[in-house]
């Protein structure tokens, strides 16, 4: 029904002041009545352990190895970093309103020289694990070590 004020005309008749207020009610009580209709359903049966649909990718990051979430999460991390630095250089160098090449060079590409440093440092200093073997019977072993180094833009590989 549509929306009408006392004393309106509607195409099957006019609307009194009385039967406006019949109308409000009807309608609020309609409102409030309980509903035979069901608007809820919980089902109970149990969810199988696995099915036979295939795997959907989530919302958020993508799928992949721990290593690969790993690997973004520190490049994630280094680029925030790197533009903290950044930033704090620009104003740095704003405020000053001179700046010496030299001297910017030395304040803000000493710490990206020590922390590469220090992860050398770092990758070089873990000892080799020990390697235990127990046989029992006749063995012949034989041991062969590939070391294996890619370097710059057009790779040269290095077998030793």
């Amino acid at each position: 029904m549509e929306p009408t004020t006392p004393g309106a005309v509607r195409p099957d008749g006019p609307i009194f002041p009385a039967d406006v207020d019949a109308e409000a009610r009807r309608i609020i009580a309609d409102a409030y009545r309980p509903a035979d209709l069901v608007t809820a359903y919980r089902d109970d049966t149990p969810v199988p352990e696995f099915g036979s649909a295939p795997p959907v990718a989530q919302p958020g990051r993508p799928p992949m190895s721990q290593g690969a979430t790993d690997a973004s999460v520190l490049m994630l991390a280094g680029g925030v970093t790197t533009t903290m630095v950044g930033g704090t250089a620009a104003v740095l160098l704003y405020v000053s309103q001179f700046a010496d090449p030299l001297v910017c060079g030395l304040v803000f590409g000493a710490p990206t020289a020590l922390l590469l440093a220090l992860a050398r440092l770092a990758r070089h200093a873990k000892p080799a694990p020990d390697v235990h073997h127990h046989y029992t019977g006749p063995v012949h072993q034989e041991q062969h070590h590939a070391h294996t180094t890619t370097r710059a833009v057009w790779a040269r590989t290095t077998n030793r």
